[in-house]
């Protein structure tokens, strides 16, 4: 088993270990499917659970990056239209795919600060800067991270920054932009379910967004902390999401 993330979904076993590869019958590693997480007993990823919901920001993003790779590939000559659009469609998500794996660099220099390993020298900022912002608001707080998890309520994940002693779960996000942010349903959600999974009570829930590239030579970071209320609605909608997920895949 590997504890690697892919694309094709992230899976848990029992004890809260991650399991999102696994080696096939031909030796070779390959991504954990739903068949195997039945045969295994494996939980779905929080993240996995939520996406079963529309992200009206994420879609937003998508439709964008579309417009602009029909902007950016004009139509051959004599290209068929079905030919011309399925390289628009490919051209946006390679742009989805360097994104994400911007955002899961930047990610992994957090922890590797956190743990006080060798930085990257080209993404060591962004780690600081995000920090920065997190010490700012919390001062004082003795943070743990990237620490997986599996709750009784059959689900898993992997949580990028808490504190149990002080009660309080964040997730880091990357952006293109960050001058007008917002938290939308996902957030609420994906927290709301991180806290009782880690066994954290009436936890402060908080989004810190860093851009993913320098902007003027700065690096823009804000932080959005979920009200006890906006909490409330993501626990409700996540536990509808899980039942729901649940009669859908027959787990």
């Amino acid at each position: 088993m590997s504890n690697f993330a892919s694309e094709s979904g992230h899976w848990y076993t029992r004890e809260g270990k991650p399991c999102y590869t696994i080696i096939g019958k031909n030796g070779k590693e390959r991504n954990t499917t739903l068949a195997d997480a039945r045969k295994l007993d494996l939980v779905p990823s929080v993240t996995t659970i939520t996406k079963m919901a529309a992200a009206p920001g994420l879609e937003k993003w998508k439709t964008q990056q579309v417009l602009l790779a029909a902007l950016t590939l004009p139509r051959l000559a004599n290209e068929p239209e079905a030919m011309w659009l399925d390289r628009v469609m490919e051209d946006s998500k390679q742009q989805a795919i360097l994104a994400a794996d911007r955002g899961t660099d930047i990610h992994g220099e957090i922890e590797k600060m956190l743990r006080q390993e060798p930085a990257d020298v080209e993404l060591r900022p962004f780690a600081t800067a995000a920090m920065e912002v997190v010490y700012a608001k919390y001062p004082g707080v003795e943070w743990e991270t990237e620490k997986s998890f599996a709750s009784p309520m059959s689900y898993g994940g992997k949580v990028d920054l808490f504190s149990r002693k002080h009660g309080i779960v964040v997730d880091f996000k990357s952006k293109d932009n960050v001058s007008n942010v917002r938290c939308w349903d996902e957030h609420f959600m994906q927290l709301a379910a991180y806290a009782p999974g880690l066994g954290i009570v009436d936890a402060k829930c908080a989004n810190v967004f860093v851009t993913r590239q320098r902007v003027l030579e700065k690096i823009d970071v804000v932080i959005l902390e979920h009200s006890p209320q906006e909490t409330a609605k993501g626990w409700r909608m996540f536990m509808a999401l899980l039942e729901y997920y649940k009669a859908c895949k027959g787990l």
